[in-house]
């Protein structure tokens, strides 16, 4: 599933490509069709992200809710590209079109709708209402592991299984460690890590975690394969000790860790 940085990543090439003007809306596969018919021709004022969940606020119009889900996709392609697959909503102008395809919500939603869905959320650390105080609150008080933790949309909104591997790593935090066993400053350190790295993931469109000095190169030009500290590296060395990654099941799901650098 798309973690927050691309879904904020979306929402900032959503406006620069979409705007100004009104848009061709459709639903060339025809499960969306009345809600497509309900924006066409409407200017979109604005696309914001926050966690997960992209909206769009149509000028005149009804609010859109998207959440990609496990295999959902916003793809960006050429003007009057040809409809290839099964394409739930396709929005276009003149200058580019943007098709959704297998989305888990693409739904037509109103002011209350968006209260609603945003309420249930936790802080985002790529909003400007992003709140530190409130996340440490919200963590602190869980009794899950902070791996578990950091994955719950109501406590930190965005970060998703890559992500909360490599913060656990970067902190020095055993996974497994209770949330509520945590002290402020964890938790701040936490909350800073998550803000810069999702704003590099927004900025680069994709995650890199890796220190460049240790790979030699700038952030953008760390290879794929060496972008990660330990997600999904079980069995590999360790980048800073040499010991090897291991792979943890931790409330029913996987997670990355080094023995020794979270200890």
């Amino acid at each position: 599933m798309p973690e927050g940085h691309t879904i904020h990543r979306l929402a900032k090439d959503l406006n620069s490509s979409l705007r100004p003007g009104t848009l061709d809306v459709s639903s060339p596969q025809g499960r969306f069709d009345d809600g497509a018919a309900a924006i066409d021709q409407h200017p979109l004022e604005r696309a914001e992200a926050w966690g997960k969940h992209l909206f769009l606020d149509f000028e005149d119009g009804p609010l859109l809710h998207i959440h990609l889900g496990l295999i959902g996709k916003l793809r960006k392609k050429p003007a009057e590209a040809p409809v290839e697959g099964e394409i739930r909503l396709r929005l276009a102008n003149d200058k580019a079109t943007w098709d959704l395809t297998g989305p888990m919500v693409c739904a037509l939603i109103d002011p209350d709708d968006l209260e609603e869905i945003t309420s249930k959320l936790g802080p985002d650390p790529l909003r400007r209402d992003g709140k530190k105080d409130e996340f440490a609150s919200r963590l602190l008080r869980k009794k899950l592991p902070l791996s578990a933790a950091l994955l719950d949309q109501k406590v930190i909104a965005g970060v998703g299984n890559v992500y909360r591997s490599e913060f656990c790593f970067l902190t020095g935090i055993d996974p497994n460690t209770p949330a509520n066993e945590l002290t402020e400053d964890q938790a701040d350190a936490l909350w800073t890590l998550a803000t810069d790295q999702l704003k590099l993931g927004v900025k680069l469109n994709r995650i890199v975690t890796r220190d460049p000095d240790e790979v030699g190169v700038t952030a953008a030009k760390i290879p794929n394969d060496e972008r990660l500290y330990t997600y999904k590296r079980e069995g590999l060395p360790c980048h800073r000790c040499s010991d090897e990654i291991r792979l943890v099941e931790i409330a029913k799901r996987k997670a990355w860790m080094c023995p020794t650098c979270q200890s």
